[in-house]
């Protein structure tokens, strides 16, 4: 999971984000043994899951010259454009992706105090997780998906969209109202970032942002396997809605995986996808139907429901190992049947589970007590504040949201990375040797050793490097100069 923070500097004549940026993550970087850059080597952003190259003048941007760190918990920590972003480590099950996405929070957090030693008298950076400035322009919130490579990209694109279309009513973070040009009477809307996406399937990320981005760049073996890289989602704080948002995704790729929509004979094409998106995220209803492209009309809730009952059936029938096993697998089935269910029968009884519902009753609570009209600036203010990362100034933290982690697994994930992929490898190797480690991305470490040439140690497995394999291996060896010895062995 990648997530751009939002940032603001106060009390500066200029204020600079993309200065801050770096100010913020060189300050929380200092603290560390050493600070390990990224390697850029085989970044390939202009690279189509449609099977061509873009004109790199037109294809995402990698900004070389920005910082851009390592952390010991195998995420990536940089300045994206103009934000700050945390990418988490990869992670083998929902749970655990979004115990990495609540650390990178506490890491912002962190980062803010740190920073905040270093700014001049009356300066302040405040920083937040949300996708939209207010004046039209729109970050993100990215989650990763490793799918096989033999899975035509057709049958991903007709099955993802109509799941990330109406996975909106438990996803979105909120938003007092539009950015959206002729929409000016919505007051309030479930997401965030349905304002922003013009396209069905598409290449870019900052503009004409499409449902179904076609990156292809797997950070993997791209023999065998891809990437999908999802950018529609909001950035939530709510740990139920985050698990759901990547618990449910999923669960619906490993059954596009398996071709399980065709074997039961399903279908839940939309007929306008674009227009649907925003269709979701202006009912707060949650009953306008929506128009399907074989002539029915279903609700948003009718076809998550329909995903639901698909992937029940496909856990009694085929397991939930996609998801990492059962007990994680029935945890995401759990929560997915509950909240749909509450939101079947009211919607504002899940204000301690969703975004979006904790926001408006919030938001329209103040609304109703004050008279005030729904583009007063205090009730924007309040819609920012919800997602302020600091914990005495955040009112996401005055909601009392149902928690599904402890503070001190989010303490622990803020240095110790995931054991069950190769982020382990890499985190370990950070936290013993990071003076012998010149750079590293997601499928490589470079280490130089002094007078031999740099050694680059491919990781192009996600699932190996991992606790189980390497934990023997990495206590045989007491240098740097072992390890390679031993891996080139």
């Amino acid at each position: 999971m990648e997530t751009e923070y939002g940032i603001i500097v106060r009390g500066a004549g200029e204020p600079n984000p993309i200065a801050a940026s770096s100010a913020l993550i060189n300050a929380y970087v200092a603290s560390l043994a050493r600070r390990i850059d990224w390697d850029f080597q085989d970044e390939s952003p202009a690279r189509d899951a449609r099977g061509f190259v873009r004109d790199v003048q037109l294809a995402p941007e990698v900004e070389t010259h920005l910082v851009n760190a390592v952390l010991t918990n195998g995420a990536r920590y940089y300045v994206d454009h103009a934000h700050p972003e945390y990418s988490g480590p990869e992670c083998s099950t929902a749970r655990e992706a979004v115990l990495y996405d609540k650390a990178g929070e506490a890491v912002l957090a962190r980062s803010v105090a740190a920073a905040a030693r270093l700014l001049g008298p009356g300066q302040q950076i405040s920083v937040y997780k949300n996708n939209s400035d207010g004046k039209g322009n729109s970050y993100g919130a990215h989650e990763n998906y490793l799918m096989d490579r033999a899975v035509p990209f057709t049958r991903v694109v007709r099955h993802a969209i109509p799941h990330f279309v109406t996975r909106q009513v438990y996803t979105g973070a909120g938003k007092v109202g539009t950015e959206a040009p002729g929409a000016e009477d919505v007051e309030f809307q479930i997401t965030q970032r349905a304002d922003f996406f013009e396209e069905e399937v598409g290449l870019e990320t900052t503009l004409k942002r499409p449902i179904v981005n076609t990156r292809d760049e797997p950070h993997c073996d791209a023999q065998k396997y891809r990437r999908l890289h999802v950018i529609l989602g909001d950035a939530n704080l709510s740990e139920v809605a985050d698990l759901l948002k990547v618990g449910t995704t999923a669960l619906v790729l490993a059954m596009v995986e398996d071709n399980w929509f065709a074997a039961q004979g399903r279908d839940y094409t939309l007929a306008r996808p674009v227009a649907a998106m925003r269709q979701v995220s202006n009912d707060l209803s949650l009953r306008q139907p929506l128009e399907m492209a074989d002539g029915r009309a279903m609700t948003a809730l009718e076809v998550q429901w329909e995903h639901f009952d698909l992937a029940r059936k496909y856990a009694d029938d085929l397991g939930l190992s996609p998801l990492g096993g059962e007990e994680a697998g029935r945890e995401v089935l759990r929560l997915w049947e509950e909240v749909l269910s509450g939101l079947e029968t009211d919607p504002m009884g899940m204000a301690t589970r969703l975004d979006w519902v904790a926001k408006y009753r919030m938001v329209n609570g103040y609304r109703d007590r004050h008279g005030l009209r729904w583009r007063d600036p205090k009730l924007l203010a309040m819609d920012l504040q919800y997602h302020d990362v600091r914990p005495e100034r955040s009112l996401y933290a005055r909601c009392g949201m149902e928690r599904l982690l402890g503070a001190e697994e989010v303490e622990r994930a803020m240095t110790e990375p995931p054991t069950t992929t190769r982020a382990y490898f890499r985190g370990r190797c950070l936290q013993r040797w990071p003076q012998a480690i010149v750079a590293a991305n997601w499928d490589s470490l470079v280490f130089d050793l002094g007078g031999d040439p740099l050694r680059r140690v491919p990781m192009m497995e996600p699932l190996r490097g991992t606790a189980a394999h390497v934990d023997e291996l990495l206590a045989r060896c007491s240098t740097p100069a072992e390890l390679l010895e031993q891996l080139g062995a």
